[in-house]
Protein backbone atom coordinates (compact mmCIF):
# COMPACT_ATOMS: atom_id res chain seq x y z
CA UNK A 1 0.00 0.00 0.00
CA UNK A 2 2.66 2.11 0.68
CA UNK A 3 6.05 2.29 -1.62
CA UNK A 4 9.43 2.60 -0.06
CA UNK A 5 9.44 6.26 0.15
CA UNK A 6 6.27 6.36 2.03
CA UNK A 7 3.32 7.26 -0.49
CA UNK A 8 0.16 5.63 -0.40
CA UNK A 9 -0.90 4.42 -3.82
CA UNK A 10 -4.47 5.25 -3.59
CA UNK A 11 -3.68 8.71 -3.17
CA UNK A 12 -3.07 11.35 -5.39
CA UNK A 13 0.38 13.14 -4.96
CA UNK A 14 0.81 16.92 -4.29
CA UNK A 15 3.68 17.54 -3.04
CA UNK A 16 4.35 20.55 0.22
CA UNK A 17 7.34 22.32 1.01
CA UNK A 18 6.48 22.11 4.60
CA UNK A 19 7.64 19.07 6.30
CA UNK A 20 11.28 18.17 7.43
CA UNK A 21 12.90 14.83 8.60
CA UNK A 22 11.28 13.48 11.53
CA UNK A 23 14.13 13.07 14.67
CA UNK A 24 15.86 9.54 13.37
CA UNK A 25 15.22 8.08 17.41
CA UNK A 26 11.68 8.05 17.47
CA UNK A 27 9.03 5.92 15.69
CA UNK A 28 5.81 7.03 14.52
CA UNK A 29 3.38 6.39 17.25
CA UNK A 30 0.54 8.38 16.84
CA UNK A 31 -2.21 8.83 14.06
CA UNK A 32 -4.12 12.48 14.53
CA UNK A 33 -7.16 12.93 13.47
CA UNK A 34 -8.51 16.60 12.02
CA UNK A 35 -10.23 19.21 10.45
CA UNK A 36 -10.04 21.59 7.80
CA UNK A 37 -12.48 23.78 5.07
CA UNK A 38 -11.41 26.99 3.15
CA UNK A 39 -13.52 29.24 3.71
CA UNK A 40 -14.51 27.72 6.31
CA UNK A 41 -17.59 25.52 5.76
CA UNK A 42 -17.34 25.73 2.21
CA UNK A 43 -16.43 22.16 0.64
CA UNK A 44 -14.69 21.52 -2.70
CA UNK A 45 -12.74 24.20 -3.17
CA UNK A 46 -8.71 24.37 -4.37
CA UNK A 47 -7.73 26.44 -1.06
CA UNK A 48 -6.64 23.43 1.13
CA UNK A 49 -4.33 21.77 -1.31
CA UNK A 50 -2.99 25.61 -2.64
CA UNK A 51 -2.21 26.26 1.37
CA UNK A 52 -0.40 22.83 1.98
CA UNK A 53 1.20 23.84 -1.55
CA UNK A 54 2.09 26.76 -0.18
CA UNK A 55 0.45 28.45 -3.08
CA UNK A 56 -2.46 29.79 -1.58
CA UNK A 57 -3.26 33.76 -2.68
CA UNK A 58 -4.40 35.09 0.44
CA UNK A 59 -6.70 37.85 -1.14
CA UNK A 60 -8.98 34.95 -2.73
CA UNK A 61 -10.94 35.69 0.14
CA UNK A 62 -11.26 37.87 3.36
CA UNK A 63 -10.82 34.82 5.77
CA UNK A 64 -7.42 34.27 4.27
CA UNK A 65 -5.75 36.93 5.56
CA UNK A 66 -4.78 35.80 8.65
CA UNK A 67 -3.29 32.39 6.77
CA UNK A 68 -0.53 35.00 5.25
CA UNK A 69 2.59 33.62 5.18
CA UNK A 70 1.29 30.23 7.13
CA UNK A 71 3.96 27.13 6.92
CA UNK A 72 1.42 24.04 7.43
CA UNK A 73 1.13 20.94 5.83
CA UNK A 74 -0.32 17.09 6.37
CA UNK A 75 0.62 14.20 5.33
CA UNK A 76 -3.19 13.22 4.15
CA UNK A 77 -6.08 15.28 2.91
CA UNK A 78 -9.41 12.71 2.55
CA UNK A 79 -12.16 14.98 1.07
CA UNK A 80 -15.95 14.77 1.33
CA UNK A 81 -15.75 11.98 -1.65
CA UNK A 82 -13.66 10.26 -0.08
CA UNK A 83 -10.43 10.96 -2.44
CA UNK A 84 -6.96 10.74 -0.79
CA UNK A 85 -5.05 13.46 -1.46
CA UNK A 86 -1.08 13.11 0.47
CA UNK A 87 0.71 15.96 1.04
CA UNK A 88 4.06 14.66 2.58
CA UNK A 89 5.85 11.01 3.10
CA UNK A 90 4.56 9.29 5.94
CA UNK A 91 8.11 9.11 6.79
CA UNK A 92 8.90 12.72 6.97
CA UNK A 93 7.76 15.05 9.31
CA UNK A 94 4.50 17.22 8.33
CA UNK A 95 3.72 20.23 9.86
CA UNK A 96 -0.16 19.44 11.34
CA UNK A 97 -0.15 19.52 15.45
CA UNK A 98 1.57 22.50 16.32
CA UNK A 99 1.91 23.16 19.83
CA UNK A 100 0.89 19.28 21.09
CA UNK A 101 1.51 16.88 23.53
CA UNK A 102 0.31 13.00 23.71
CA UNK A 103 0.47 11.64 27.05
CA UNK A 104 3.07 13.62 27.91
CA UNK A 105 5.24 13.69 25.37
CA UNK A 106 5.39 16.96 23.47
CA UNK A 107 6.02 18.21 19.70
CA UNK A 108 3.71 15.73 18.40
CA UNK A 109 4.83 16.71 14.70
CA UNK A 110 7.73 14.33 15.35
CA UNK A 111 6.26 10.81 16.11
CA UNK A 112 2.55 11.10 14.52
CA UNK A 113 0.81 11.25 10.89
CA UNK A 114 -1.97 13.48 10.01
CA UNK A 115 -4.89 13.14 8.05
CA UNK A 116 -7.05 15.90 7.63
CA UNK A 117 -10.84 15.29 6.83
CA UNK A 118 -12.70 18.39 4.77
CA UNK A 119 -15.26 19.24 7.14
CA UNK A 120 -16.04 21.22 9.70
CA UNK A 121 -16.51 20.41 13.63
CA UNK A 122 -20.48 20.33 13.61
CA UNK A 123 -21.37 19.31 9.87
CA UNK A 124 -21.57 15.39 9.73
CA UNK A 125 -18.76 13.58 7.19
CA UNK A 126 -19.77 11.61 4.41
CA UNK A 127 -19.67 7.85 4.34
CA UNK A 128 -17.15 7.86 1.95
CA UNK A 129 -14.76 9.72 4.13
CA UNK A 130 -15.27 7.30 6.75
CA UNK A 131 -14.66 4.37 4.28
CA UNK A 132 -11.06 6.53 2.83
CA UNK A 133 -10.09 6.87 6.43
CA UNK A 134 -10.47 3.36 7.81
CA UNK A 135 -8.78 1.81 4.66
CA UNK A 136 -6.02 4.79 5.21
CA UNK A 137 -5.47 3.70 8.68
CA UNK A 138 -5.24 0.42 8.62
CA UNK A 139 -2.61 1.16 5.79
CA UNK A 140 -1.00 3.21 8.28
CA UNK A 141 -0.88 0.59 10.92
CA UNK A 142 0.35 -2.28 8.99
CA UNK A 143 3.48 -0.27 8.55
CA UNK A 144 3.87 1.82 11.77
CA UNK A 145 3.17 -1.23 14.57
CA UNK A 146 3.16 1.18 17.73
CA UNK A 147 -0.02 2.97 16.54
CA UNK A 148 -2.47 0.90 17.71
CA UNK A 149 -6.55 2.01 18.44
CA UNK A 150 -5.59 4.26 21.79
CA UNK A 151 -2.71 6.12 19.80
CA UNK A 152 -5.19 7.32 17.06
CA UNK A 153 -6.43 10.50 18.26
CA UNK A 154 -8.32 14.09 17.35
CA UNK A 155 -6.07 16.70 17.41
CA UNK A 156 -8.31 18.45 19.93
CA UNK A 157 -7.06 15.62 22.31
CA UNK A 158 -3.19 16.76 22.08
CA UNK A 159 -4.06 20.62 21.45
CA UNK A 160 -6.51 21.08 24.15
CA UNK A 161 -8.27 24.84 24.50
CA UNK A 162 -6.86 24.95 21.29
CA UNK A 163 -7.88 22.73 18.55
CA UNK A 164 -11.65 21.36 18.79
CA UNK A 165 -11.23 19.11 15.46
CA UNK A 166 -12.58 16.91 14.25
CA UNK A 167 -15.13 17.96 16.21
CA UNK A 168 -18.57 16.65 17.92
CA UNK A 169 -19.74 15.44 14.82
CA UNK A 170 -17.07 12.81 14.47
CA UNK A 171 -18.38 9.64 15.13
CA UNK A 172 -15.43 7.94 16.66
CA UNK A 173 -17.49 4.56 17.61
CA UNK A 174 -18.60 4.27 13.89
CA UNK A 175 -14.87 4.73 13.17
CA UNK A 176 -13.11 2.64 15.42
CA UNK A 177 -15.84 0.06 15.10
CA UNK A 178 -14.87 -0.02 11.23
CA UNK A 179 -11.73 -0.14 11.74
CA UNK A 180 -11.52 -2.78 14.55
CA UNK A 181 -13.97 -5.16 11.96
CA UNK A 182 -10.28 -5.01 9.66
CA UNK A 183 -7.80 -6.01 11.89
Amino acid sequence: MFDAQGWYQQARRCPSPHFNQRPAHLPISLLVIHNISLPAGEFGQPYIEALFSGTLDCTCHPSFDSLRGLQVSSHFVIYRDGHIVQHVPVYERAWHAGQSVFQGQSNCNDFSLGIELEGTDNQPYEQQQYQSLVNLSRAILQICPAINLSRIVGHCDIAPGRKTDPGPAFDWPKFRGALRELL
